[in-house]
């Protein structure tokens, strides 16, 4: 796996209209780990990529008239079975973080990738989940340099009180482990 010209090349490629030009394309230096479910709770519905890509049907359940008319997107999805589906280019700016701040400094989509994993706060992830995100990591880290250990976050910590993913469920220890052993 590894990054080739803003993509991932393991990745399914899905483009989504919801993304922009970066201030500084070069500034690549945050990697931001959501969750997401649709409709919360359910996995391998297919709803998440419609979602992104702003043609999920807002009749197929009654939680879509909640988030009618967002436009939001991630740059990967790491799905349950760990398939990993990428939405906007790395050097784009995905519309994922909203008001945040990391480190003192605002705007974390400007210069983060976000990667969304298919789960909620209290669900456990899958193993095949956490091995694909220390895979992509690895990649990410090979070709964007900025993003050290210490500038991997969680949505929860870049916009606290407004924000709790990845959650309780997500074993920081066990991925950090991961990706620094390349296991």
């Amino acid at each position: 796996m590894h990054v080739e010209d803003g993509r991932l090349s393991d990745a399914v490629w899905i483009p989504s209209p919801n993304f922009g030009p970066r201030p500084d394309p070069a500034d690549i230096s945050l990697l931001v780990i959501h969750n997401i479910s649709l409709p919360p709770g359910q996995y391998g519905t297919g709803c998440i990529p419609r979602f992104f890509c702003n043609t999920l049907d807002c009749d197929e359940h009654p939680y879509f008239r909640e988030i009618e008319g967002m436009q939001v997107s991630s740059h990967l999805l790491i799905e349950r079975d760990g398939r990993v589906l990428q939405f906007v280019r790395f050097d784009q700016r995905a519309w994922h973080a909203g008001v945040s701040t990391f480190g003192g400094r605002e705007n974390c989509n400007d210069y983060s990738v976000g990667i969304e994993l298919e789960g909620t706060d209290t669900d456990p992830y899958t193993d095949a989940q956490y091995q694909a995100l220390a895979d992509v990591t690895s990649a990410l880290q090979q070709a964007y340099p900025g993003i050290s250990s210490d500038r991997i976050t969680g949505h929860e910590h870049i916009a606290p009180g407004r924000k709790t993913d990845p959650g309780e469920a997500f074993d920081w220890s066990r991925y950090r482990r991961s990706y620094q052993q390349g296991v």
